[in-house]
């Protein structure tokens, strides 16, 4: 990872934030080449949701949330991470993270910690006006829903795309750009008539499997996590996470998750506005059930970095180039070495080169 890390930021691909003042934890700047392969990612993103799909729509929501719509949506209550900090070491973890240097009575009893941003709006910051940055863009999706739902006149099934910010102040930022406080989501509510959950779920985990193969990551570098029972949260009715295999280990890329219709509902019964969806044809009326394919894209860029990054050693008298080996620290005798980023055409920051000859 250390080379990599190194290699971003020497070739422009990303920087730490802030850097000429100390820099700020877990806050990342994509530079030239950085920015153009995230550009790619989403290009390639929005191009399969909503360009190749025609039952699928885009939005672009602010960042500054009304409290309400955190509050009623769960976020306000739950959105929080148990933390406790090592009396030895004197940092900070979370509960399910302590390693294992830590000794147990050397921690201190959890205590829970709000991942949410606040701001205040307006002139005076008396604390009676404020807002959040939002922690997903998923909830404005969902106060969005008639919105959409009146200005296209879609049918079920149907879905919004939004790709944008998400802020989440993390305790331990940690693995480079994997866990960051401010970061982009690419997410996708999709809306469906109640009893095809578990169809339309198992449809958007192989489409998203596959989408994933077509941009650079191989599929015995993927691996499926499915969810028990006692680990889906309360609304969900099933859900399977994206996971890579990175060099600090398995993670998720992307969570596919069978929501119910507890966000909508939510939010109906707290605003008084109805969200319910009309069967045209056999004038039935109800309040549609969502599939939730949400994916990280800073998650994916690193993902996509890794799967590219490749160490050769080059014959210094002509022939072919061989790939170096794991753990290598030298090439061999008449071999040189070289750092060769191999993207996929669509996510690749350059496309084309035109080099001067030389001697």
């Amino acid at each position: 990872m250390d080379e990599l890390v190194a290699l971003c930021k020497r070739r422009g691909f990303i920087f730490q934030s802030n850097e000429v003042y100390g820099g700020l934890q877990g806050v990342y700047d994509f530079g030239p080449l950085g920015v153009e392969l995230k550009n790619n990612l989403k290009n390639a993103w929005w191009e399969s949701m909503v360009y190749e799909n025609d039952d699928i729509e885009g939005l672009d929501s602010s960042i500054l949330t009304n409290p309400l719509v955190l509050k009623y949506s769960g976020h306000e209550s739950t959105f929080s991470d148990p933390m406790v900090d090592c009396k030895s070491c004197q940092k900070r973890f979370r509960a399910d993270q302590v390693p294992p240097e830590c000794k147990k009575e050397d921690l201190t009893e959890p205590r829970q910690f709000n991942l949410m941003f606040k701001t205040n709006v307006g002139p005076i910051d008396d604390g009676s006006s404020f807002a959040y940055l939002r922690p997903e863009t998923a909830q404005q999706i969902f106060t969005n829903f008639k919105n959409v739902i009146d200005s296209t006149s879609k049918q079920i099934p149907f879905g919004i795309a939004q790709i944008g910010k998400a802020f989440r102040n993390e305790i331990t930022p940690r693995n480079f750009i994997f866990r960051v406080r401010e970061f982009e989501q690419m997410e996708l509510e999709y809306f469906i008539k109640p009893g095809t959950d578990n169809e339309m779920h198992k449809y958007w985990v192989e489409e998203r499997m596959n989408w994933y193969q077509k941009i650079g990551l191989p599929q015995d570098s993927l691996h499926l996590d499915i969810h028990k029972d006692d680990e889906l949260a309360h609304y969900a009715s099933a859900c399977t996470d994206i996971m890579y295999e990175f060099p600090f280990g398995i993670q998720e890329l992307e969570g596919i998750a069978a929501r119910g219709n507890y966000d909508l509902t939510q939010h109906q019964n707290e605003s008084g506005k109805k969200l319910e969806y009309l069967d045209e044809e056999t004038k039935e009326k109800y309040i549609p059930h969502v599939i939730e394919p949400s994916a990280g894209v800073d998650r994916i860029a690193l993902a996509l970095l890794c799967e590219a990054y490749k160490q050769e050693w080059i014959p210094k008298n002509g022939g072919e180039s061989l790939i170096a080996e794991p753990g290598a620290n030298r090439p061999p005798d008449g071999y040189e070495q070289r750092i060769v980023l191999s993207f996929e055409p669509c996510i690749a920051p350059y496309k084309v080169a035109v080099l001067p000859l030389v001697k």
